[in-house]
């Protein structure tokens, strides 16, 4: 029997803690993975999203405490639009879905890699990745 979500509520700060300061949204995450992300002002963390199977780097968008609830709880990439100010589920609109296998947090509690089944192009514009334009490296120093 499934066991519903609680109520959402803020995240209670620790006023001795010196992470990021919990953020304005509210959000089901619970409170023992939330006091280890550390926010931007904005209350949001990088997540670095890679295809499960070959390690490629699809791309990179920015979760909210709540975002990332929905994330582990639904399996689906869940991100916090910056422009729109709204969640969205990759793939809702697109098609493209990414369905989540693991997340890890970073040592610093400020990133999260998200390693997904990716269902079609994870970019915007169509390409799989959204690292597809090069940029020249001219340094000469060699790696010893």
């Amino acid at each position: 029997m499934p066991v519903p979500d609680p109520p959402v509520t803020g995240v209670p700060s620790d006023p001795n803690e010196l992470a990021a300061p919990a953020p304005a949204r509210p959000s089901r995450l619970d409170p023992a993975i939330a006091a280890q992300l550390r926010r931007t002002a904005d209350g949001l963390v990088a997540a670095v999203v890679r295809a499960h199977d070959s390690g490629e780097v699809l791309m990179v968008a920015w979760m909210d405490d709540e975002a990332l609830h929905r994330t582990l709880t639904t399996g689906r990439a869940t991100y916090w639009s910056r422009s729109r100010r709204e969640y969205w589920v990759k793939g809702a609109t697109s098609g493209h879905h990414q369905y989540v296998r693991s997340v890890a947090l970073d040592c610093d509690g400020d990133a999260l890699l998200v390693s997904v089944d990716q269902v079609g192009a994870a970019c915007h514009t169509g390409h799989r990745t959204c690292f597809f334009t090069e940029l020249p490296v001219t340094g000469t120093e060699a790696h010893q």
